[in-house]
């Protein structure tokens, strides 16, 4: 029973009260101060009980005490009394203590052990006594009964609440809350147009990554939150990836109202629950889903269908297919296989990497045998012409329809631009009327203010420069590469300055889906198209023998190494064809290897040294033949006596061997000092024979 009159004993009194404090919220910590002033109010109650030494704990202000955080203030209270410590506990009610039956029982076990009171508003309680001990236990049972029906009343309002819609829940960055009309838009024009900018271009590139480095390099910066929480106002910084992936998943932009999106967990650490929250749930399982519900700033079809275009980008499960991301093979994601279904995958072999599509690595894991494999150039090629044939009927409207899509780029570039001026023009104003506002005697302030409107002016000039610097766009007259585009479709497709990645989403918005298989038997390989629209279209395309490769070497320089061969050295031969600008037929330079090997190829007979009676000679040969000087064989060749065969100038000459027997060649030779020149019979000789 209380023991209100009775005094507590010497031996209590020898030991420290302590006074426990604690409330279950910040809000409370910072509203409720009523709650706080009572609970130290219990100093002056331990005083009057006779005690001397008075700790007061209050570590705990705004933790809960349903066992599910860590409370050090509690802690400290059970050290001591395990120490023998403490003579007392004070609390304003059971529920400061605790409100869960784990702690509130094992603190009265502790308190027992030691022969410490608990001491409350209503009295002194020894857990010793039965009595006490019972009414104890009582106490905390109602505290944490308390606790339960009060959380499941305020959960059961708010998913009330919740079910019509009504309940205040956070709303996204573009949206906020007003007390007269509700939730809607977010006034600010600049915020709104970064938003739909956001989903404009995911609609265009259908890749979250790709809106990113657009954005990034167009210098369209993202709005923050000021303080962090609310939305009143942004500070605008570079865009971040999480940023543009946040948006287009937040079903919130659709006009959908949801709650019960994610779901708490609870785990069991060192024997205390730990709850942990924001669990996302699959969209089947939230308690509330509401379409239609405020304004939107897409429709929910468009939002399902970005849903499964990063879903495709992510994982590239069976049906997806993964956006164009620049690689070398034009076909990746794309083409399946016709006897498993999976997806082919792409590798790169070779010193230049070249693609291979193949459907294998499953089949290796479980010991079969691998579907089959191809390579990639011949693939590519055969579908980039499929493509272009289905096209170019409508070049035309193609082009005007990418005209228009530009022209549409630099309005909300423009848009974008003339926003950001207005708020820095904003900005500077206001700092502009607070510098005018400020005491000039207060030099400090003042000149804090001055630099701040100095920093605003400097952006304004910022803002206007960008703005100037781009031109708007002329609808009227056509884009010059667009019509390029419509005239010539093929040079458009093959020009240095078309990335793979924009052939690839060319492909991407024809086609849905190309099936391949290997016919053995005719050495093809069969494509079935899937276009959009839902036609289908098959094209066969040879499939190389093994060792077989596309490259062959241009007839031009088969024709040079025909002539040149078997007087000349490979070394030779291959200087000569890349002085001429003949490369080989995998687009490189010659060598004396490469040479060789394409003369054994096509039987074409080699340089041999001891070889000096063929027909043909070099100079070298000629001069020892005649018994010249080389530099005499090359006033020859100059003068037009003797005939000589070059590939190309600077190129070796080589010389028949049978005209150095001419009657030419001879009388030059036997006019020593005399001009070298063809004899003239129409001209009169300066020197004549006396």
């Amino acid at each position: 029973m209380t023991t209100n009159d009775t005094l507590l004993p010497a031996s209590v009194l020898k030991r420290k009260a302590v006074v426990y404090v604690r409330q279950s919220t910040p809000q409370q910590v910072h509203a409720n101060l009523e709650s706080q002033r009572r609970q130290y109010e219990l100093v002056d109650v331990a005083h009057r009980r006779g005690f001397t030494d008075v700790e007061v704990i209050d570590d705990d202000l705004g933790r809960t005490a349903s066992g599910t955080v860590e409370r050090p203030g509690f802690e400290r209270l059970v050290a001591a009394l395990c120490a023998g410590q403490v003579g007392a506990v004070l609390c304003l009610d059971a529920s400061r203590l605790a409100r869960n039956g784990r702690d509130w029982h094992h603190l009265l076990e502790l308190c027992g052990l030691v022969e410490a009171r608990v001491i409350d508003l209503d009295g002194v309680y020894d857990p010793c006594r039965p009595n006490d001990r019972l009414l104890l236990g009582m106490k905390g049972s109602i505290s944490e009964f308390e606790l339960n029906i009060i959380r499941s009343r305020m959960y059961e309002a708010a998913r009330s609440k919740a079910r019509r819609g009504e309940l205040r829940l956070s709303v996204p960055i573009g949206y906020t809350w007003d007390r007269r009309v509700g939730l809607g838009l977010d006034p600010d024009q600049r915020l709104q147009e970064v938003i739909r900018l956001i989903f404009a271009k995911f609609r265009e590139l259908g890749s979250a990554r790709q809106v990113l480095l657009w954005m990034a390099s167009e210098k369209i910066h993202f709005p923050y939150p000021s303080d962090g929480r609310t939305l009143t106002s942004f500070d605008w910084r570079p865009i971040r990836y999480r940023n543009v992936i946040s948006i287009l998943k937040n079903p919130f932009y659709a006009g959908v109202y949801a709650y019960g999106k994610s779901e708490k967990r609870t785990e069991i650490i060192d024997g205390r629950a730990r709850k942990s929250y924001g669990h996302p749930k699959s969209m089947d399982t939230w308690e509330v889903f509401i379409k239609d519900h405020h304004e939107a700033y897409i429709g929910w079809a468009e939002y399902e269908r970005n849903q499964a275009q990063l879903a495709g980008n992510a994982y590239g499960r069976a049906g997806d297919t993964k956006s164009a991301r620049g690689g070398r093979a034009l076909l990746s994601g794309l083409i399946c296989c016709a006897r498993c279904g999976r997806k082919l995958k792409v590798t790169y072999t070779g010193r230049y990497p070249r693609p291979v599509y193949g459907c294998e690595t499953p089949n290796l894991q479980l010991g079969r045998k691998r579907c089959f494999s191809f390579g990639g150039l011949r693939i590519d090629t055969a579908i980039a012409g499929e493509l272009l044939r289905a096209v170019a009927p409508m070049a035309i409207e193609a082009a005007q329809e990418a005209e228009r899509m530009l022209n549409d780029q630099e309005q909300d570039r423009r848009r974008i631009a003339e926003l950001e001026l207005r708020q820095a023009q904003y900005d500077a104003s206001l700092a502009e009327r607070r510098y005018a506002a400020c005491d000039p005697d207060n030099r400090l302030i003042a000149a804090q203010l001055e630099k701040a409107w100095e920093t605003t002016l400097q952006r304004v000039e910022a803002c206007r420069q960008r703005l100037d610097g781009m031109q708007a766009p002329e609808v009227s007259q056509p884009c010059p590469e667009l019509k390029g585009l419509a005239d010539d479709l093929a040079a458009a497709w093959k020009s240095p300055r078309t990335t793979m990645r924009t052939r690839q989403r060319l492909v991407r918005t024809l086609i849905t889906e190309i099936i391949a298989d290997v016919d053995v038997a005719a050495g093809e390989i069969v494509l079935v198209i899937h276009w959009k629209g839902g036609q289908h279209s098959e094209l066969r395309v040879r499939k190389p023998k093994t060792g077989e490769h596309g490259c062959g070497t241009p007839e031009q320089a088969l024709a040079v190494m025909h002539s040149m061969a078997g007087r000349w050295s490979d070394q030779d031969i291959a200087a000569s064809l890349n002085r001429m600008g003949l490369p080989t037929g995998q687009g490189k330079t010659w060598t004396a290897h490469r040479v060789g090997s394409i003369r054994r190829v096509n039987g074409i007979h080699g340089y041999l040294s001891a070889e000096k009676n063929g027909e043909w000679l070099t100079m070298r040969d000629a001069a020892a033949k005649l018994g010249v000087s080389h530099h005499q064989i090359r006033k020859l060749i100059n003068a037009g006596i003797l005939d000589s065969r070059q590939i190309m100038p600077d190129a070796p000459h080589q010389i028949r061997a049978a005209d150095l027997d001419s009657e030419h060649v001879a009388a030059a030779l036997a006019r020593k000092g005399r001009p070298c020149r063809p004899p003239d019979e129409k001209q009169i000789s300066m020197f004549p024979d006396t």
